[in-house]
């Protein structure tokens, strides 16, 4: 069976290139079709351009149709926006904000915001709050992701269209993501997967058109579309770090091209490698350097916007604190002298530093000893038991009223029990390879256990004789002789433990955990003259070293997202739509929002991607027994055309499985988009035969023209045409069957009407978790 595509010759004209054996500059022919990855040829005589661009208008205008019918329903805070939502009014308030997204999803929504005078008075802080009582454009909001949702179905169309298939593949295709309700729920809310999809899907349509013109390199239109998918790659990766696997994808496909110019045997004759290393150039400039130039861009941005200190400052360094205004923390910073009591706090979990009389048991539950000693843990509230008195290492030395500097070491006396923080050679309750924290007396202290006790302020970042402050230096509390850091962890303790956190020693020193901070002076008074700052000037950094701070500090925390979740799911569920995730309930009329894609469009599109690769694996068997079902064009369409899809559904869904963060069902949208590409490919493949172009007759030159003269069809052209009526009647199934699931699930993605129980048990196809079932 062979695709409907056009002849080389034709595929030439579309392209206004002349066919003719003559090479255009830097080696490359311009009169052979390569057909690499992916396969670019001219549309397939199934339809007039007229009605490839008719079909367009009407499904983009179903897709705007699906993405803003009642986009004002719910008329409050649904699921994620309590997050992005938020982080528009930020920006819009100028206040320094953390998250572990890049920002060009987010300030888009600030974009939003501004343009229709808002002033981010509200925070978005609870589920269910009203935007009616509180004032929020929230459908200004909301119509940024439709927009982007609506679009992304134009550029799906588009890139069937540009990839030379016929105009039932392209609405298949664009179909499958029209109808689907996970798309649509997505892009109806304040959230940033609407931007990714369409920023990948921007990027296939870009390298495509790119790829096209490999026969005009370096061209103006040439270096237009390399810019582009370059640009369309960065909005990708700047909106979600996922959207590295678009980069993969269209790297790919450049190895494979490189692979193809560097061949010596290459039809139309070899480049030289000065040439080879000008595509190489050109290629790596438009599709590393210059994604990466904007990447920085929208950081820059953002740091420009966030002048303000907010929510955010605790997550980032002293130093990059002081160059925000209004920054209370560092302007409360008092410098901390030998024989004041302190309060210690945990950076990460905000525990304090707490001692108490209660002993470690004298087992633990795997059997391990323990020495018995006064418990040291981290206790979430203020209590006089976190009251430590910071000493200097000697009994006789004089440093009262000497301030405490980096790197200097010190002795801790815990206030209540008047004893001496100490760690030893012995297994904390929960690592067995981290050291005990515990406390002795002020005798052994200084006695036997001297070496014990001592322990080095290491500040941050710190500079040789920097004071010690509170609140600004975060520091680490090594201990001298063992050389661990003090460290916790959010695990509880068991019950003898009062279920606080444990406190021992780390020894992975650069482990940002290991941070702690002083929270205040306890025994300075209110009053005091150290307690009297000048008004502080804001400081500046160079921006790279702020964005390698943010960038190191978004990476671990982006890792650290491995808590369980209700509605998580993994990456072996989702090509089966086994579950989704509950968005918002009403329980007065029973209406909800419950995130699930298209169940018929899904497993369809999921049986195509297994059928795809049963075909492949068929035509290499049959190959290797010397049978040849296919002709040239069909299996280049097949392997490098559809190839190209399956490889982008590929590369944005395997490497889900090696994360151990968080992972929910929106997570395969870019996939899904990819598999409806696959799906509209092998639907023209399964349905359509060769071209039903008139036959070209040999003229006396021997050139093949284009018959001049009305003549009967041919028994081929005859069958092309009832191959195109079958290829209809299939796309007329696919999208009633696409169309009754989109409508069954529609209460489910829309929020309304409210459903009665035996209606939402109706629902439950696969048991999925819905509320109101009872």
């Amino acid at each position: 069976m062979a695709s409907t595509t056009a002849t080389p010759e034709a595929t030439l004209r579309q392209r206004n290139v002349p066919a003719s054996s003559k090479k255009a500059k830097n080696g490359v022919s311009s009169d052979v079709e390569t057909d690499k990855v992916p396969d670019a040829v001219a549309p397939a005589k199934s339809g007039s351009e007229l009605e490839y661009k008719l079909a367009l208008i009407l499904i983009t205008g179903l897709a705007f149709l699906t993405r803003f019918w009642g986009i004002s329903h719910p008329d409050e805070v649904v699921f994620d926006e309590v997050h992005f939502g938020k982080f528009a009014s930020y920006y819009l308030e100028r206040t320094y904000f953390f998250d572990v997204h890049p920002p060009f999803g987010k300030l888009l929504f600030a974009f939003m915001g501004w343009l229709v005078g808002y002033d981010g008075h509200f925070h978005f802080e609870n589920i269910g709050d009203s935007y009616i009582r509180n004032k929020v454009p929230y459908v200004a909001f909301r119509s940024l992701p439709a927009i982007l949702g609506a679009l992304t179905v134009s550029v799906v169309y588009m890139i069937m269209w540009e990839s030379g298939y016929s105009l039932p593949a392209c609405l298949i295709a664009a179909g499958l993501v029209l109808l689907d309700n996970a798309h649509i729920g997505q892009t109806r809310l304040i959230l940033l997967d609407a931007t990714l999809v369409f920023a990948m899907a921007c990027s296939l349509l870009c390298y495509i058109k790119f790829h096209k013109l490999r026969h005009e390199p370096f061209s103006r239109k040439w270096w237009k579309w390399l810019i582009l998918t370059g640009f369309a790659l960065s909005c990708d990766i700047s909106t979600k770090y996922v959207g590295l696997f678009a980069f993969i994808t269209i790297g790919s496909a450049v190895c494979i091209d490189l692979w193809d110019l560097l061949d010596i045997k290459r039809p139309g004759g070899a480049l030289t490698l000065p040439q080879f290393g000008k595509h190489f150039a050109a290629r790596a400039f438009g599709l590393i350097i210059m994604p990466f130039i904007f990447y920085l861009f929208w950081f820059q941005v953002h740091f420009s916007i966030l002048t303000r200190s907010g929510p955010g400052d605790d997550f980032m360094t002293p130093e990059f604190q002081e160059t925000l205004s209004d920054n209370i923390m560092l302007a409360n910073a008092v410098t901390i002298d030998y024989y004041d009591t302190i309060s210690i706090r945990h950076k990460e979990t905000k525990a304090y530093l707490h001692s108490h009389p209660d002993k470690y048991p004298l087992r633990y539950d795997d059997g391990r000893v323990s020495s018995q000693g006064q418990q040291v843990t981290g206790y979430p509230f203020n209590d006089t038991n976190n009251y430590w008195q910071i000493l200097p290492p000697g009994p006789d030395d004089q440093k009262l009223g000497h301030p405490i500097k980096n790197h200097d070491l010190v002795r801790l006396r815990h206030i209540v029990t008047d004893t001496i923080l100490l760690s030893h050679d012995v297994a904390s309750p929960y690592y067995p390879t981290n050291q005990e924290f515990t406390t002795v007396s002020i005798g052994d202290a200084y006695g036997d256990r001297a070496a014990d006790t001592l322990f080095e302020i290491r500040i941050e970042h710190g500079k040789a004789n920097q004071e010690f402050k509170s609140i600004s230096s975060h520091f680490k509390l090594i201990h001298n002789p063992s050389k661990v850091a003090m460290w916790t962890h959010s695990k509880p303790l068991p019950e003898w433990g009062h279920k606080q956190q444990e406190i021992n020693g780390n020894k992975q020193l650069a482990q940002s955990s290991n941070v702690w901070l002083v929270e205040d002076i306890v025994s300075l008074p209110a009053d005091h003259a150290r307690r009297e700052k000048p008004e502080k000037k804001v400081k500046t950094l160079p921006f790279l070293r702020k964005w390698f701070e943010l960038q190191r500090s978004m990476f671990w925390h982006n890792n650290q997202l491995t808590s369980s979740h209700p509605y998580a799911s993994l990456p072996y569920q989702w090509p089966f739509l086994l579950r989704g995730v509950s968005f918002w309930t009403q329980n007065d009329t029973r209406q909800q929002i419950y995130f699930l894609g298209n169940p018929i469009g899904w497993w369809l599109a999921s049986s195509v991607l297994a059928i795809y690769a049963g075909i492949i694996l068929a035509d290499q068997f049959s190959l290797r027994r010397g049978l040849d079902a296919m002709d040239r064009r069909t299996r280049s369409r097949l392997y490098n055309s559809t190839g190209f899809f399956f490889l982008a559904w590929a590369t944005h869904y395997f490497p889900f499985f090696v994360m151990g963060r968080q992972l929910f069902l929106h997570h395969y949208l870019p996939a899904h988009l990819a598999s409806a590409l696959v799906t509209g490919s092998v639907v023209e493949f399964l349905f359509s035969t060769d071209s039903a172009e008139p036959e070209y007759q040999p003229s006396k030159s021997g050139k093949k023209v284009a018959p001049t003269t009305k003549r009967r069809l041919s028994a081929r052209e005859r069958l092309a045409g009832q191959s195109m009526a079958g290829a209809w009647i299939a796309t007329a199934v696919i999208m009633v069957l696409v169309a009754f699931g989109w409508y069954f699930f529609l209460p489910l993605t829309y929020g309304y009407p409210g459903l009665t129980a035996p209606e939402v048990n109706r629902r439950k196809w696969l048991g999925y978790d819905l509320h109101f079932a009872k």
